[in-house]
């Protein structure tokens, strides 16, 4: 395994991050086994991944629950675990958003779902447009002063927004977010036409989710037929991705692949892995051979021209409504 720093703090984090949205339940693309999903995490460990990434919202708490029993064993001071809040996590007031009240409860929440006294990086979901952030900046400063956040971050937001969380942090003192996970993939590539530009001005970390487009970059699906299993089954945002752009670029990773002697997700993964400003593309597996699947795009070398030639189909814009993705 690589490592990297996460931005510009000194938190080290491997290559690769480990999602934990596929551990739970909430829906039929999950990994509903949970001795399966343990044994991915286990060897994420043997692999030398310390990254993990959950969400109070994932299977409402079910995967923070998976996650905490199985790092239980490990060696907590080698591990950076991110989590993230703001989607509803029940009905009725103060059930969801970012206010004061939310943040600090569900921290406290993540934290006994985790088994842990700490959380790495506390992440922002998406933000709250009911609440000022000044009063959300406030509360993750509170947090890193009682020593249960080390570090905070952001998801998916127009870069106006999380410049402007940015901008009060610094004029406040609040803590500022070190890093932003955004859907970033060799189909998706909106974010290059909006908060990208922002991360590398500001020296923000870059971990992306999604970075196989909901399966679709693995090369499962198929021109003109109708998909059976997989995410796209049942995930009309995946299906999304099923264009006349989207199959050219796959086009174009299937033949790396044959060049390269790897597959679809390898040639797909190297290419985020090979973009400077990303730190950790946050994979999905769902089985053990998919993570090692997954940890072999680190051996895929990728030129410039190579480069060019996975991104020459799609030209990015920044059209995206991402409130509820």
């Amino acid at each position: 395994m690589e490592y990297t720093r996460l931005g510009e703090t000194g938190l080290e984090v491997s290559r690769l991050c480990l999602g934990c949205m596929n551990f739970g339940t909430s829906q039929p693309w999950m990994t509903h086994d949970r001795e399966q999903s343990l044994d991915v995490i286990d060897r994420a460990r043997e692999r030398g991944i310390n990254f993990f990434d959950t969400a109070n919202i994932y299977s409402t708490g079910e995967s923070e629950e998976i996650l905490g029993e199985a790092i239980e064993e490990y060696d907590r001071s080698e591990l950076a675990i991110a989590t993230k809040v703001y989607f509803p996590m029940r009905d009725g007031p103060n059930g969801g958003g970012l206010s004061r009240k939310h943040v600090l409860d569900q921290a406290q929440a993540s934290l006994d779902r985790l088994g842990t006294d700490y959380i790495d990086l506390y992440q922002i979901h998406r933000w709250d447009d009911e609440t000022p952030i000044s009063e959300t900046l406030s509360a993750l400063d509170h947090l890193v002063d009682e020593g249960v956040v080390r570090y905070v971050g952001a998801s998916s937001m127009p870069a106006w927004k999380f410049t402007k969380a940015l901008y009060e942090a610094d004029v406040e003192n609040y803590e500022r977010f070190v890093s932003m996970q955004c859907e970033y993939n060799l189909v998706d590539r909106h974010e290059e036409a909006n908060v990208l530009p922002a991360c590398r001005d500001q020296g923000i970390g870059v971990i992306p989710w999604s970075p196989l487009a909901g399966g679709f970059l693995s090369g499962k699906y198929e021109r003109g037929e109708k998909p059976e299993e997989g995410r796209a089954a049942t995930d009309e945002y995946t299906r999304e991705r099923f264009t006349e752009d989207g199959w050219a670029v796959l086009d174009v990773v299937r033949e790396l692949a044959d060049e390269k002697d790897a597959t679809p997700t390898q040639v797909s993964l190297a290419w985020l892995l090979h973009k400077e400003l990303v730190d950790a593309p946050i994979v999905g597996p769902k089985s053990v051979d998919h993570l090692d699947e997954d940890v072999g795009a680190l051996d895929v070398d990728l030129t410039d021209e190579e480069m060019e030639r996975l991104e020459a189909p799609i030209t990015p814009v920044w059209n995206r409504d991402i409130g509820d993705v």
